[in-house]
This record gives structure tokens, C-alpha cells and sequence, in this order.
């Protein structure tokens, strides 16, 4: 016997089913929308409601294909195909060259090509003497107007056409026009749908029973409306039972990532002391990624195995004067900064090789020559290096990278901002300076902060600029600089171990991480 509450709670779908259909009876998809006026979709959910109860059973599965109208498919049905619309322009304007025709249209080359191609096969198009488009038949052929009809058709469908409805000359048309895969170019892509049947079982001969002595017909209302609050129509209705047992459905409103709030955090804070924000690219040559600081062109850091180096193109074409002159100069034997230099020839091919920046001091350098003195800057700055992966280290980062430009600018004044950015910021308890090296700094400082699982780690590097560097690119003035990894800072802010959980794919522990930030 069945639990009367049991059969209350069916959905008005389920009912409606089982009212339809007998033991033995075969259903799918396709039929119950026909029979009993369901919207696309509604019939898979009383499937499985009917199925986890052992009402249905599968009967079978079939694939079938389909051909759906893409984005392109939709324009060329709205304003023509290329070939109608080149023909069109062709009989309004008289003769064209392609890139005229492409602009007239508003096509690519390809598209152009390609379409007047095909009418040159068929005889409808040819070039003339002056090497221009012309048309020479003005009827479309019979292949332009088959495909516009396919257009038409599916349109008028919903935009899919299974392919049960074409036509051996529609199919042959299609097949020439639709894709599976990267059908952005293509009016038609193929869709292989699933269609799976399903048995009534035995089982449900009980349930409908059940159903029709406690006269439920699959009308019951779910919810009163304005509409029957207006007309009164809620009076004669029949509402499906509620039950206060069921726990609600949880409600998770989309909010942001917490390690990017983390990030937009520490841009308020630099933004309200007064700092202006910079940004590049993150394609750089080595002129600016390294030889504007000073970093001579044999350095180390300069191995393969430390930056990302761009297949094609190679080299950018040129680099901005007179920065190239001056740095070069700065690196054969000091130019006008009063260094001694490296003393060796400046390679100035190498200097154009594009790389991904390495370091966010590169836009620092970038900054220089158009900076307010005095002034402020800061970027966060996302950085690439070949590096092993691990609970401190990742092949991409952020660096938070900044510079003060003034006459009164020293030491003590990037101590300040060091304190800052390791305490308020980060949130550590233990901070330590310890003397560092850069080609482009002096004196040159590493702040480290203790984290509780992993101890001590550097926090970034920071130093006074070299004159090397800012007379080269037009500052007279000191100019206090730094570059610290923001991620590691993450690590302390967020109660993180690792900083690979900064990126993780598990959207709980990205909610807890968020919900621990905003009780900081």
C-alpha cells in the first residue's frame, strides 16, 4: 500500500504522465511535449523523478544528429550570404576589387575570397582587365538559393533542424556548410542529441490508482499568483500540499573571489596615501624588462630557464630614443650617469627580444620618463618565470611594484613603506631587513616576514635606484623602489599554508577563505 503523503507529494509533471500513460506504454521526450503540451526540458525532470521511484525503466537510446544555426548562420539568413550580397553589390556598383568589396560589406579577406571563388566557378562572377570584380550572370545560382532556404527552414524551426526533416539535396547541401567543431565560421553546427526512450513499469499501475481516488489531475497550483488574486480564480483551485519539513534550498548569492579582494584591498590602501596606479603589457622587451635596470645583457637571470621567450614574433621593431642611446651608453662605459658601466658592447638586436615580463620593476622603468616629481606610483603587476612550483613559488605571480620620486627621498622613507606592507597589509607579527643585491639598486634591502606553518620567507626586494637607471631615462632625482610578492603576502592575510590555494577549483574552501578575509 501506498503512503498516502507519498502520492500527495508527486509534482503536477509526474501525475500528469501517469494519468497519460499504461503499464508496457513507451515514451520519450518528443512524445510527451506532443501529448501532453510540455515545455522543452520539464519532461527529463518527471523522467527522473519517475525513474528514481522505479516508475519508468529505459527502453532504449538512439542518437540522433541535428544541424543548429549559429551566430554567422542567423546574419546570413537576416542580410543574405556573401555570395547574394557580393552579387547585389556587384549589380548596384558595377565592378569592385576585393578589399573594396570586403569593405563595402563588411567582410574579412578570406570571407570574400572564398565566396567569390565559388561564383567564379559557377560562372556568375569573373575579374576583368582591370583586375576588379565583375558579374556576368545576374541570376543566383542554384546552390546560393538551396542554402538560403536551409536558412529559411531553420529559422523557422527554432533555428535546429534535425536531420529526420532534410531532404537528400538538403543534405547534400548541408554537408558542404556545417560543422562539428569551431563552427564560428560556419552556419550550421552539428549537434548530436541523445534521444532515450522509457517503459512504464508495472509498478505504476498502483501509483496511478493511488492518484486518481484522491482526485489529482496535474493542475494543482504551486503558487497564487497576481493574476488569481485579481480574478479570483484561486478560489477554485486545487493547491499541491506543502510540507514545512523539507530544508529550503541553500541560497549562494555570487560574490567575489577572495584573493581578489585581497588585491583590490591593497590598491585602496596605496590609492588613499596618495599613489597613482600604472599598468603595462604583459609582453616586454628585454630593453625594458632588464637592460633600463642596469641588468647587464650576460647576467645570469638572463639564462632561458628563468623568463618565457615569444616564439613569434621574436623582436619588436624598435625601441624608443634616445632611452636605447642613453641606457646602451650607461652599459658600455657609464654615458651621463658618472658610472664606470659594465664594459662591454651593447647588443642592441638582443635589446628587442620580446619576452613575458619577469618582474614588475618594469613598469617603474616604464614610468620614469613621465613621472610628476615629486610623485607616487604603485602596480599590481603580474609576472612570469620559469620556476618550480611549490607552497612559496609559482611559474606566474603578482608582484605589487612601486616607486617615490623626491628631493627629500631616502632610506627612511622605504623603510616606511616596507613596515607598512609587511604589517598592515600582509598582517605579520615578525619583520626582519636584511642587505639584498639588485643590478639596479643601491643600497639594496629584502624584507622577510615569519608566517606560522612556514616560517620565514622573503617578502620582496626593494632598494634605492641606481643613477645608471634614472638618469638614463630623464630623473634627476632619488627614487625609492619595490617589488613584493603581493601572493605571499595573500598567504598571511588569508590564513593560507600554500600558495597554490590562492587559484584553487574547490568553490568551499574559496567561500571559507572569503568569509576568514572579511572577519580580518
Amino acid at each position: 500500500m501506498i503512503d498516502v503523503t507519498t502520492v500527495r507529494a508527486l509534482h503536477p509533471l509526474e501525475i500528469r504522465i501517469l494519468l497519460a500513460y499504461g503499464p508496457g506504454d513507451i515514451i520519450d521526450g518528443q512524445k510527451v511535449r506532443q501529448d501532453l503540451g510540455f515545455r522543452e526540458g520539464q519532461e527529463n525532470q518527471a523522467f527522473s523523478w519517475l525513474a528514481a521511484k522505479g516508475l519508468l525503466e529505459e527502453a532504449g537510446r538512439n542518437i540522433e544528429l541535428a544541424y543548429e544555426l549559429t551566430a554567422l548562420g542567423k546574419e546570413w539568413h537576416e542580410k543574405g550570404t556573401p555570395e547574394a550580397r557580393i552579387m547585389a553589390i556587384l549589380a548596384e556598383q558595377g565592378p569592385l576589387s576585393l578589399p573594396d568589396l570586403a569593405q563595402a560589406l563588411g567582410f574579412d579577406q578570406k570571407t570574400v575570397g572564398s565566396a567569390f571563388g565559388a561564383l567564379a566557378r559557377e560562372g556568375v562572377c569573373a575579374m576583368n582587365d582591370e583586375k576588379k570584380a565583375s558579374l556576368r550572370d545576374a541570376r543566383l545560382p542554384a546552390r546560393v538559393q538551396a542554402l538560403a532556404a536551409l536558412l529559411s527552414k531553420a529559422a523557422s524551426m527554432g533555428g535546429m533542424l534535425p536531420e529526420a526533416v532534410l531532404d537528400q539535396d538538403e543534405l547534400a547541401i548541408m554537408h558542404t556548410v556545417a560543422k562539428k567543431r569551431g563552427a564560428q565560421d560556419a552556419p550550421f553546427r552539428i549537434a548530436e542529441r541523445t534521444r532515450v526512450s522509457y517503459r512504464v513499469t508495472q509498478q505504476a499501475a498502483e501509483w496511478q490508482e493511488a492518484v486518481r481516488s484522491l482526485g489529482m489531475t496535474g493542475e494543482e497550483l504551486g503558487a497564487i499568483t497576481p493574476e488569481m488574486l485579481e480574478k479570483g480564480s484561486w478560489k477554485h483551485g486545487q493547491f499541491r500540499p506543502y510540507n514545512v519539513q523539507v530544508p529550503p534550498a541553500r541560497v549562494i548569492p555570487g560574490r567575489r573571489n577572495p584573493y581578489v579582494e585581497f588585491l583590490e584591498s591593497v590598491k585602496d590602501k596605496l590609492v588613499s596615501l596618495g599613489f597613482e596606479e600604472f599598468d603595462g603589457n604583459l609582453v616586454e622587451t628585454e630593453f625594458w624588462n632588464s637592460d633600463a635596470l642596469f641588468m647587464p645583457q650576460f647576467h645570469s637571470a638572463r639564462d632561458i630557464h628563468d623568463v618565457y621567450y615569444l616564439e613569434e614574433p621574436t623582436h619588436a621593431k624598435v625601441i624608443e630614443e634616445p632611452y636605447l642611446s642613453r641606457v646602451a651608453a650607461a652599459h658600455e662605459h657609464g654615458g651621463m650617469t658618472g658610472s664606470r658601466g659594465w664594459g662591454y658592447s651593447f647588443d642592441r638586436d638582443f635589446t628587442r627580444r620580446l619576452i613575458l615580463r619577469s618582474q614588475g620593476t618594469v613598469l617603474s622603468a616604464r614610468q620614469l620618463p613621465k613621472a610628476h616629481i615629486p610623485g607616487k606610483y604603485f602596480g599590481i603587476v603580474r609576472c612570469f618565470r620559469y620556476d618550480r612550483v611549490d607552497a612559496t613559488h609559482l611559474s606566474d605571480f603578482y608582484q605589487t611594484e612601486g616607486i617615490v620620486l623626491g628631493e627629500d627621498v631616502n632610506l627612511r622613507t622605504l623603510l616606511g613603506f616596507l613596515e607598512m606592507f609587511a604589517t598592515e597589509v600582509a598582517g605579520a607579527k615578525e619583520v626582519k631587513y636584511v642587505p639584498g643585491y639588485f643590478p639596479f639598486t643601491e643600497p639594496s634591502i629584502e624584507v622577510h616576514i615569519r608566517h606560522p606553518v612556514l616560517g620565514w620567507f622573503e617578502l620582496g626586494g626593494s632598494g634605492i635606484f641606481r643613477p645608471e637607471v634614472t638618469r638614463s631615462l630623464g630623473v634627476e632625482v632619488p627614487v625609492a623602489a619595490w617589488g613584493i610578492g603581493i601572493d605571499r603576502m595573500a598567504l598571511m592575510a588569508l590564513g593560507l599554508n600554500d600558495l597554490r590555494e590562492l587559484f584553487s577549483s574547490d568553490l568551499e574552501s574559496v567561500r571559507l577563505r572569503r568569509s576568514q578575509f572579511k572577519l580580518q
